[in-house]
């Protein structure tokens, strides 16, 4: 749209009257009358196009810009509803807003990687761009590698070529960022940090390998696979390591209970990892424990131990969605939810030592 802004004239003493020439007077260029100077003409102001206009426009003030927060951010993993962590961090990105840990399960670490490298919209664009793609994800991938996301292309072709990684600003970054993971010979969950993701970065992949349709991730002498399986939503790991104030991102909506494993899915599981008794065990109490756990976030939202940002009402983003249009509004929910609560987590977060960082 394009606004008209109107030239603000001043206030010129009055003139004489000029009486108006009959028909067929002299014209401004015969020379008994001369055309007004160009001096004595005030400019016209030409018409704005809706770019300028929008430019002129005042931003939201940016006054935390740059500050990483000696505090806890929680990022929850669930697939593809993880692009309403996108749209969360994105926001944080627009106003400068870091921690110095920060904790992502699956979806939530690979979103996290984006963040850290303040690449504002490309958690997003990866997927955008590529969810489609029969060689991205899905039953031919799966097919052929024994993954549902194609690892080589996922974890190298994206980040090394068609939707750049900036691994440097990723790696400058002061705090400490750390990859939840579920070790599925012990059945723990553990917290690897990744600093450098030209190294690390089977630590993203392990934290984001679902049961069942990815292959185990070997680190070391470690086995591992999707994080949420052992700690969904590592607050209580957060607060462990001294973090007493917490953002934490989710990405079910409010009132959501986990539901017990199916019974097919608990003889799939048993069946796939039948060397690995202690996956049966997790997917089996998996509801239980993430139940408590949210009776957790409860807990702490009320003693100020966390501020929750999440999903007001049930979407309709499955855990592998492909529907671009279901895609693009969760990511909006989620930045327009962080930003409709803006100032109220900077009230929560006050009180909490910072530090300026580049």
């Amino acid at each position: 749209m394009v606004r008209n802004y109107r030239l603000q004239l001043k206030e010129e003493p009055d003139k004489p009257e000029v009486q108006e020439e009959p028909q067929g007077a002299a014209k401004p260029d015969d020379p008994e009358e001369p055309a007004e100077s160009e001096e004595t003409k005030e400019p016209e102001e030409p018409e704005k196009t809706a770019e300028e206009s929008e430019k002129m426009e005042q931003p939201r003030e940016q006054t935390h810009r740059n500050k990483m927060y000696h505090a806890g951010l929680v990022l929850e993993g669930g697939g593809m509803k993880g692009f309403y962590t996108a749209g969360v961090l994105d926001f944080f990105l627009e106003q400068g807003i870091f921690f110095s840990r920060i904790y992502g399960v699956s979806a939530g670490a690979c979103h996290m990687t984006s963040y850290l490298s303040r690449q504002k919209g490309r958690g997003r664009d990866v997927i955008m761009d590529n969810v489609n793609i029969r060689s991205y994800c899905g039953p031919l991938p799966l097919f052929l590698t024994g993954d549902f996301f194609n690892v080589d292309y996922a974890y190298h072709l994206v980040p090394d070529l068609l939707n750049p990684f900036d691994y440097d600003t990723y790696a400058a970054y002061p705090g400490k960022a750390y990859a939840v993971v579920t070790n599925i010979v012990t059945g723990e969950p553990e917290y690897l940090e990744a600093k450098d993701l030209r190294k690390d970065m089977d630590k993203i992949q392990a934290s984001a390998s679902l049961p069942l349709i990815s292959r185990m991730v070997r680190i070391g002498k470690g086995r591992y696979l999707d994080g949420g399986i052992s700690d969904a939503i590592p607050l209580q790991q957060s607060i462990w390591d001294g973090d007493e104030k917490n953002i934490v991102v989710m990405t079910k909506e409010i009132g959501y209970v986990r539901k017990p494993e199916s019974k097919a899915g608990l003889a799939a599981i048993r069946a796939r990892y039948a060397r690995y008794p202690k996956m049966y065990e997790l997917m089996r109490d998996r509801h239980v424990t993430y139940n408590q756990t949210l009776d957790l976030i409860e807990e702490c939202e009320e003693d100020g131990r966390a501020f929750v940002l999440r999903p007001q009402h049930k979407g309709e983003v499955g855990r592998i969605e492909k529907d671009e249009e279901k895609l693009m509004a969760l990511y909006n929910e989620g930045y327009a939810d962080a930003e409709k609560r803006f100032e109220a987590m900077m009230a929560y977060l006050a009180d909490t030592e910072y530090e300026e960082i580049p």
